[in-house]
């Protein structure tokens, strides 16, 4: 799995049609609607403006009035072909006064995120879950470490009879962390694995 490290943009031209390839690192939709406002704002003479969100839990595409299944769908193969997440892909259309038929347009909007991807740079993203512990108070502190160890994040921490923390731990990690909690803490530990959302 992969992130974007920036935007990446290309621009190609078939038949005089000019399709510019846009990606995005994006974190939700809602930001995919801010950025989406932006580009049909800078662009006001496009006739198409097609994209494509795969976000975790909140994934989109839109044909924007091109022929169903010939802009957004092979601009979504691209980004699963590159296995990329949280990204917005975008192909602003100028009209070339040439009709490009199915085939022609699922070609073209393919080829202009595939070469947005060669000026794209891409990070790695290692899978993490989402754990919630529970542990006696004057066991929270050897908890804390325990997560330290293992490089967990705790995301959030409650107080009622007992502590319960949030942790987002890396998925490598959960096999030793789950038994070195269990042991350190002598069993008395309370781990819920919270479902992630499905992508």
């Amino acid at each position: 799995m992969h992130q974007l490290a920036a935007p990446a943009f290309a621009e190609i031209e078939i038949k005089k049609s000019r399709f510019l390839g846009q990606l995005y690192p994006v974190g939700n939709r809602a930001e995919a609607r801010d950025k989406l406002a932006g580009i049909r704002a800078q662009h006001p003479g496009a006739v198409h403006v097609c994209w494509v969100l795969l976000c975790e839990g909140d994934s989109g595409l839109d044909d924007d009035g091109e022929p169903s299944g010939t802009a957004a769908k092979p601009m979504y193969n691209v980004l699963v072909h590159k296995d990329v997440m949280n990204a917005l892909a975008v192909v602003v259309r100028y009209w070339g006064g040439c009709k490009l038929g199915a085939g022609g347009l699922t070609r073209a909007y393919g080829q202009a995120i595939s070469e947005a991807f060669k000026s794209a740079s891409l990070i790695a993203v290692e899978a993490t879950l989402d754990w919630e512990i529970r542990v006696a108070f004057g066991d929270e502190s050897q908890l804390r470490r325990i997560c330290e160890r293992f490089e967990a994040a705790i995301s959030e921490v409650r107080y009622a009879e007992a502590a319960t923390l949030q942790i987002k731990l890396k998925e490598k990690f959960a096999g030793p962390f789950e038994t070195e909690a269990k042991e350190v803490l002598k069993g008395k530990i309370d781990i819920r694995k919270v479902a992630n959302p499905p992508e």
